[in-house]
């Protein structure tokens, strides 16, 4: 288990565990540090109002991140995760579920570490480094149940 990252999660048979491996892996990759991270994976209606409230944002999506230190190799931060976008998505991109959360897992860990996806240029940028760290990793949800 890493030290000072926290999983929320009040869903049943959410497998933390996997999850930890998985940054575990990520850290070992980028080479970043967690002074602390928190991963809330909550439902639909809990990011609409924290997009709304913090971001401006009057709608729902499938993953808020917050860099509290701004240091890009030492987070201190949060990453929330959608389970209801992480479905919606899951079945629009004909996707399983475990292979959505472990790209929202990574999606977060690279905007921590200063990734943007506002323009075009940085969308690809960031879309590549994704796509090839979710090819090398994917396999790790698999170890357990994510999510029911």
């Amino acid at each position: 288990m890493i030290k000072n990252l926290y999983i929320f999660s009040k869903f049943k048979n959410f497998n933390k565990r996997s999850i930890h491996n998985l940054v575990a892996a990520l850290k070992r990759e980028l080479g970043f540090e967690i002074s602390s991270l928190n991963i809330n994976f909550i439902s639909g209606e809990e990011i609409h109002k924290i997009n709304k409230e913090f971001l401006k944002h009057d709608f729902t999506t499938d993953i808020i991140t917050f860099n509290y230190s701004g240091n890009k190799l030492d987070f201190d931060g949060e990453i929330f995760i959608s389970l209801d976008d992480a479905k919606f998505n899951s079945k629009k991109y004909k996707v399983n579920l475990r292979t959505e959360l472990t790209r929202l897992v990574i999606h977060g860990i690279l905007h921590l570490m200063g990734y943007n996806d506002l323009t075009k240029e940085e969308r690809n940028l960031m879309k590549k480094e994704e796509n090839n760290l979710l090819k090398k990793y994917n396999f790790i949800l698999l170890r357990g149940k994510s999510h029911n």
